[in-house]
């Protein structure tokens, strides 16, 4: 069965234009940063281990063939250029004298019309934001008998049964997973390429994110997991026409090397409607055309990725990777409780002349299960590294607040246009360089004006209820969608007044010190799983035990620190965010002058509420 392609078809101009107005895409050699925050972090791996290009792909998968009957299955993620590949590999095939013959796993799926009704209790009907995790696997897509029907013609040299799911066929053949970063992913659907599994159509950018988190990136990662001990080679999709590749031993023994060793994921940024400069102005190699960057996503699990390289030649795989590898080597005692779900998140908000964010709350922990299929939700805390004079968060509410008139007021706002005074209902409090702002769910929030904050917090990440945005359009020219029935739902109205001073905003606690250090505490609230501690240290070092739990580690002052952890020694610059595995067991960092670092790790014996 031979057939042609559905699916991608990028027109270059395209995505080059979608990347002038967001993020450069990684080059295929990317260069260090010298003495600042890098935005390219590589993983050095030994040379001679990533292939660059379609040529050296043809050559690692099929170059050596000399008789027919070479079979070849390359599966991977929705998103990937099915047609670039290809047409790259059939060439650089034909440049060996070697005949090629390409299968489509996408002709043994069902009916879209099946997909359709598959997915759409997942995908929370026509709400523009929210929807379920998907609890099936890839195989729910296929038709077994068609599957089944699968197979080789034997008349070329190699033959190619490729597509996402190609590996539910069996063939007795190589296995290659293509993969594609999450950030890329996004930026090819607003270039018009927003094509999720099953489906031969594109769909408008926000559509096709919300079936990606809900349907797309579940059931794909469920599915790499149960290939990654199997995989021949790893791909790198990102530049379409520049592919990298790993084989499978090489990267497996990458990533047990990494789960021993410092590591830190590539950052991505991105702008939004209340976005600011801060970021713009201090993070070299960004676009200096966007008109703001709202986020860095330092790590958020789900979406970043891990940066290898060899010799110059670099290639991303997904940061879960490490967890679907090895998940008790990373996270080590709360392994158990987390299994493959990183429990941590880092970003930055950046709001330095700009605007306020969105005023908001997070859901319960029953909520977010029983509407959404998190295992936990979204609790945060707001570290303020830099902020602009005058800076307030807005936390909590106004002791002996009316929830019903305050509901009202939101309510109207949003059908008429009218302005809301927000801080008769809402508490504001002075920011200042390394306050420590707990946010645990159900509590109202945001950042003012003129904060750079270290967003730390549980890893869920879209589960936002906005209750007012200031009345603002995003940087399409649309309203934002509100979600005050929601928010109402999740509310806490018992955090006011004079509590909220004492219980939402952290104070530091030195729990130890010596010549020249000290570590401090920065109390969490009994519902945050995870605490927060501040090292502060230099010139000289600071030894610290893992205590068997992953730590998340951010330089939050000074210019730049050394750690050495499970052989390896890696500097990182200010407000850089880097992770120690558990298994590294023991950390020592250094510094030529005074810096602080933040630190964040599960509580001991705690895991999902």
């Amino acid at each position: 069965m031979k057939t042609t392609t559905p699916g991608l078809n990028v027109e270059t101009d395209q995505l080059t234009r979608n990347h002038r107005d967001r993020q450069p895409a990684m080059p295929g050699r990317p260069t260090d940063g010298i003495g600042q925050y890098n935005i390219y972090p590589v993983h050095q791996i030994p040379p001679g281990r990533i292939a660059l290009g379609h040529a050296a792909l043809a050559a690692l998968l099929g170059g050596e063939a000399t008789t027919t009957g070479r079979t070849i299955t390359i599966d991977g993620c929705a998103g990937v250029i099915w047609d670039e590949l290809r047409t790259g590999l059939t060439a650089a095939w034909a440049v060996l004298g070697l005949t090629s013959e390409w299968v489509d796993v996408a002709g043994a799926l069902e009916a879209e019309t099946e997909i359709e009704h598959l997915t759409a209790p997942y995908l929370g009907g026509d709400d523009p934001v929210f929807g379920t995790a998907f609890n099936g696997s890839l195989a729910d897509f296929f038709d077994p008998a068609k599957l089944a029907q699968l197979a080789p013609s034997g008349g070329a040299d190699v033959t190619v049964l490729y597509g996402s799911g190609a590996a539910l066929a069996d063939w007795d053949s190589l296995l290659v997973w293509v993969d594609v970063p999450k950030n890329e992913i996004q930026y090819r659907a607003r270039a018009g390429q927003g094509i999720n599994l099953g489906t031969s159509r594109t769909s408008p950018p926000k559509v096709a994110y919300k079936r990606s988190y809900f349907v797309d990136w579940p059931v794909t990662k469920r599915h790499f997991q149960a290939l990654l001990p199997g995989i021949d080679a790893l791909v790198d999709q990102q530049r379409p026409t520049e592919p990298t590749a790993i084989s499978g031993e090489h990267l497996r023994q990458a990533l047990a090397d990494l789960s021993r060793q410092p590591i830190r994921a590539r950052p991505w940024f991105e702008p939004g409607a209340w976005g600011g400069q801060w970021l713009k102005h201090h993070i070299p190699g960004l676009a200096p055309d966007v008109p703001n960057y709202a986020w860095s996503f330092e790590l958020i699990a789900p979406e970043n990725g891990i940066v290898l390289r060899s010799d110059t030649i670099a290639l991303e795989v997904p940061f879960d990777t490490l967890l679907l590898f090895d998940s008790a080597a990373i996270l080590g005692e709360s392994a158990t409780r987390f299994g493959t779900e990183f429990p941590i998140r880092f970003d930055f908000l950046d709001t330095f002349d700009g605007g306020n964010l969105s005023l908001q709350v997070h859901p319960e922990p029953a909520y977010i299960r029983q509407r959404f299929g998190e295992r936990f939700t979204q609790d945060e805390t707001y570290y303020i590294l830099d902020r602009a004079p005058g800076a307030q968060v807005y936390l909590g509410f106004q002791e002996g607040i009316d929830p019903a008139r305050f509901r009202v007021e939101l309510e109207a706002s949003a059908q008429t246009g009218q302005p809301v005074d927000v801080e008769r209902f809402v508490l504001t409090h002075p920011a200042a360089k390394h306050d420590l702002f707990l946010i645990p769910h159900g509590t109202i929030h945001c950042s003012g004006v003129g904060n750079l904050v270290l967003e730390i917090s549980a890893t869920p990440y879209i589960f936002t209820f906005k209750l007012y945005d200031w009345l603002r359009l995003d940087l399409d020219g649309q309203a934002r969608p509100l979600n005050i029935e929601r928010g109402f739902a999740n509310l806490d109205f018992t955090r006011q007044g004079d509590q909220v001073v004492h219980q939402l905003i952290s104070r530091p606690e030195v729990v130890a010190e010596g010549p020249g250090w000290r570590e401090v505490n920065l109390p969490t609230h009994d519902k945050h799983f995870y605490q927060v501690r501040r090292l502060e240290f230099g010139p000289g070092g600071f030894d610290l035990p893992t205590r068997n739990s992953v730590q998340v580690m951010s330089l939050v002052e000074g210019g730049q620190v050394t750690v050495r952890a499970g052989g390896c020694e890696r500097t990182f610059h200010y407000a850089e965010t880097f992770i120690i595995p558990a298994a590294a067991g023991q950390m020592r960092l250094t510094a030529d002058q005074p810096v602080k670092v933040i630190a964040a790790s599960v509580k001991p014996g705690r895991g999902p509420l």
